[in-house]
């Protein structure tokens, strides 16, 4: 195929029916279950993924979870109930704060960040970022822990790579507990669970092993983000939704995609990610894109590296 602006454009209808048919042929034959269960975050994964499982078993066999706890940033409960509403699915929230806190304390998370940054105290809110200039400039790619002090002061530290692992060990411990509920709803109600990675997610490994990564079908991991925006219009995903920036939702001060793992704008990121998985010249990826070969060979880098340090994320574990 002729690598264009227009290579990720997909025939939405049609690639709707083909999920839910393979949604219903998962819950109903492989699985021989009665339901599905989706973890509505109130980002637009999880949305398109709701929406196609009522296309795929009707709203009656599909149930959504709201899974927030103390740290989650409020309005992804209130889109997540809105689009739960206009889907017309059975729905309940659950809030996962003393699961989280039994698994590992949050004092004992706000410890550690003390270490680091001493005017931090669990009134605080804290994330963590990455330089998203990577297709303007040459960059470290170092991680900084972020901290918004009581009077809006933001105080920041580099982050060693063991400091890193630790607060984000905290982070992975919220989407982990997640799963705990979502696999207790699906297994008292003859149900399967529902991932919602996309295949840039994926690719890149942009997701937690035994958390969002720990489902029993992935139905839209072949999607790149750009297509997973198609089909949200054509399926009639809710506004607030689809206008959000992409986020975690893991930190207790808000961050982007972008400026925790992708570091480039995702108006370029998928068709960039295209033309590294298709081994594409970097001169040719550049004249489509508008930019240079250098900004395309630094991302082509910077794709290899993560998918290399993340390739055990899309294996089974090693059996003897």
């Amino acid at each position: 195929m002729e690598f264009t602006t227009d290579v990720l454009r997909i025939d939405t209808e049609k690639e709707a029916e083909r999920v839910a048919s393979f949604i219903a042929d998962q819950v109903q034959s492989v699985y021989r279950r009665s339901g599905i269960v989706v973890g509505l975050s109130g980002g637009i994964d999880s949305a398109v993924m709701a929406e196609l499982c009522v296309r795929a078993m009707g709203k009656d066999k599909v149930c959504g979870l709201i899974l927030p706890e103390k740290e989650s940033n409020p309005v992804s409960s209130l889109f997540a109930r809105a689009h739960a509403e206009k889907m017309g699915i059975g729905h309940r929230e659950v809030d996962i704060t003393a699961t989280v806190d039994s698994v590992y304390p949050y004092s004992r998370r706000d410890e550690y960040i003390r270490e680091l940054i001493p005017e931090y105290s669990p009134g605080c809110t804290y994330n963590i970022t990455l330089p998203t200039d990577l297709l303007e400039r040459n960059s470290f790619s170092f991680y900084v822990l972020r901290v918004r002090l009581d009077d809006g002061t933001i105080k920041t530290k580099r982050l060693s790579f063991d400091a890193f692992r630790r607060i984000t060990s905290f982070a992975n411990i919220k989407i982990r507990s997640r799963m705990i509920h979502l696999y207790a709803e699906a297994e008292k109600s003859n149900s399967i669970v529902a991932g919602t990675t996309n295949k840039t997610e994926y690719l890149l490994g942009d997701f937690c092993r035994y958390g969002d990564g720990g489902t029993d079908i992935e139905a839209i991991a072949h999607l790149y983000k750009n297509q997973i925006y198609q089909l949200a219009d054509y399926l009639g995903v809710t506004r607030e939704i689809i206008d959000r920036s992409p986020s975690p939702d893991t930190f207790s001060l808000p961050v982007s995609d972008q400026e925790f793992f992708f570091r480039i704008p995702f108006e370029k990121l998928d068709h960039l990610l295209y033309a590294w998985e298709h081994e594409l010249p970097a001169e040719k990826a550049a004249a489509v894109l508008g930019i240079s070969k250098e900004a395309v060979e630094r991302a082509f880098t910077d794709f290899t590296t993560k998918n290399r340090a993340t390739a055990h994320l899309r294996q089974m574990p090693p059996v003897l």
